[in-house]
């Protein structure tokens, strides 16, 4: 099993949920509650020694099932503890089930593409718990090797049930067919996959592109699903970003991208009568944009304020174009935001966070925000304080870094 790398800023497992709750969560029973508690103390223990455990759990797993290691990089310099970190993080989710069950659905469904089999979560699960007691000691008790093993294997069934579940390839072939740049560190690239990818306006997939081979990057299609299968992906490369980097400056058209399984539950229902406040910064208007391509095949849909931020006005590159889209559909409006600058016509000065808690609440609206995982953080802690509703608001934190 292999935890998708990303050039995405960290995830922390307070907001790995894919979506908020709309309902009241279900409580875990007293055991499992128990159990993660066993499994949060001895993990704060061993936090502070990420690396040596690291290295002794790829060392093990690479022992246990030899073929894994195909599922990484060649350098596993870029992989150190992120795995670890995830599969932690996953595990102590087991006793918030409403969060953790759909996660792990799309997560095992998404692993398919790497040829995962049942004996690959059983050798991960062993390969964590010894590293952990290697540098446990005497504080890996019976007790807590039965936790940990109890949870992994709650997370190992469901991913393995998820994937056993699906129907659809574990991945698809695409062929580039255009690539623009839009800003120096800003790419437009349009792919045609071989078979169409049975995605929904507002989901996202996993890419593998050839210039960084076995390193998958999650991108959102830009674009509802089209007669000809065609996508268009909206790529900025960010600092430290391998993947990212590559896709901007190097691809060309004929390369080969594989695509994973459409992920993710941003969406909009036209039918349940409400409105929509939609919030994007940067490169996350892209599955926003995919919803309103979709809404702008229907002659009537519910009222969609979108807020589109970024630090200044080059940022909002997309601004035009749903200034045009808007121009078009009257249920559209369109507010742009910028943080800095004074020269800025017809923008709102600030944050995000700040432009749209600044109208108040929302209350009666369905609320999507998409962009980098610190600003989906900040927005919807503001707009919780704000006044805002839990079950208003959608995000999809795109990765476990």
């Amino acid at each position: 099993m292999r935890f998708p790398i990303s050039d995405s800023q960290p995830v922390t497992a307070d907001a790995v949920s894919p979506v908020p709750r709309s309902s009241a969560p279900r409580e875990a029973p007293p055991a499992v509650t128990a159990m993660v508690r066993l499994i949060r103390d001895t993990w704060a223990k061993s936090e502070p020694f990420i690396p040596e455990i690291s290295q002794f759990f790829y060392g093990m797993l690479f022992t246990l099932a030899p073929a894994t290691r195909d599922f990484f990089p060649i350098n596993m310099e870029v992989q150190r503890g992120r795995l670890v970190r995830a599969l932690v993080h996953i595990v102590q989710m087991v006793d918030r089930p409403d969060d953790l069950v759909p996660f792990l659905t799309q997560l095992g469904r998404d692993h398919r593409k790497f040829g995962v089999i049942p004996r690959h979560y059983e050798a991960v699960g062993t390969a964590l718990l010894a590293s952990l007691k290697n540098h446990l000691g005497p504080d890996w008790t019976p007790e807590v090797e039965r936790a940990w093993a109890e949870a992994f294997t709650i997370v190992a069934r469901a991913m393995q049930e998820a994937a056993a579940a699906d129907v659809n390839p574990a991945s698809w072939s695409a062929t580039v067919l255009e690539h623009r740049r839009l800003t120096w560190d800003l790419a437009l690239v349009r792919v045609q996959p071989e078979f169409p990818v049975p995605y929904l306006p507002g989901q996202y997939m996993s890419v593998e592109v050839p210039q960084r081979p076995r390193l998958w990057r999650y991108l959102s299609p830009a674009n509802a699903p089209r007669e000809d299968g065609g996508i268009e992906f909206h790529v900025r490369a960010v600092d430290g970003g391998w993947v990212s980097r590559a896709i901007v400056s190097h691809t060309q058209p004929g390369d080969v991208w594989r695509l994973g399984p459409p992920l993710g539950r941003l969406s909009v229902d036209r039918t349940d009568g409400r409105d929509v406040l939609m919030i994007a910064g940067g490169t996350g208007v892209a599955p926003l944009r995919a919803i309103l391509d979709d809404l702008a095949q229907w002659g009537e849909n519910p009222k969609v304020q979108l807020f589109y931020g970024g630090p200044s006005r080059e940022d909002l590159y997309d601004l035009d174009e749903l200034r045009a889209l808007a121009a078009t559909n009257p249920w559209l409006t369109v507010t742009p935001v910028v943080e800095h600058g004074e020269e800025a016509p017809g923008c709102v000065q600030g944050t995000l966070a700040e432009a749209v808690t600044q109208q108040g609440s929302w209350p009666g609206h369905r609320i999507l925000v998409a962009g980098s995982p610190a600003m989906i953080r900040a927005t919807v802690s503001r707009m919780l304080v704000a006044g805002s509703a839990l079950d208003q608001i959608a995000y999809d934190p795109f990765t476990i870094d």
